[in-house]
């Protein structure tokens, strides 16, 4: 089938692709700080990822995004959840939330931010991106064979973040 079979139409709504890994090690995780000058989410703590690029598989973008942020290697990521963001524009996000566990060796910082371990215990202590106050805890409570679950971002009226869990 050739592409232009895939029916892509330029007038519907579209998502841009991208993925967000969890490393964990024993009752951590491993969260990036975003730095002060960073565009989006500066002092905040988020998930280690970013846009799949054309050519990608989102397996393979989450790998990349975690050796590039961290200079892990990992081959035990496994889908956790899906969750699109209706971003009020066009287009939207499709975000592809992934967990692994540690895999060992040096974790090297990036230009994004300063990378750290967190006690899961201590989670709701810390200034993270909106929408992980929700997702990382049902990410966390994830296991190998668990279906991955399927979320929802959206604003309401006053601009407020609404994450809806299915």
């Amino acid at each position: 089938m050739p592409a232009s079979d895939q029916g892509v139409n330029l007038n519907h709504y579209m998502l841009v692709p991208r993925t967000l890994v969890f490393i964990t090690r024993g009752d951590e995780v491993l969260l990036l700080k975003g730095t002060k000058g960073k565009r989006l989410w500066a002092g905040l703590y988020n998930g280690i990822g970013g846009h799949v690029e054309q050519g990608e598989d989102i397996v393979l973008a989450a790998r990349r995004e975690l050796f590039e942020e961290t200079g892990l290697v990992s081959n035990n990521l496994w889908l956790c959840g899906i969750t699109t963001v209706d971003t009020q524009t066009n287009p939207g996000v499709c975000i592809f939330l992934f967990k692994g566990e540690f895999p060992g060796g040096e974790i090297i910082s990036s230009a994004e931010g300063t990378l750290e371990w967190v006690k899961q215990s201590a989670l709701a202590g810390l200034p993270l991106v909106a929408d992980l106050q929700q997702l990382l805890p049902k990410v966390l409570s994830m296991r190998h064979g668990d279906p991955p679950f399927l979320a929802h971002t959206s604003y309401n009226r006053d601009g407020q973040m609404q994450v809806s869990i299915g």
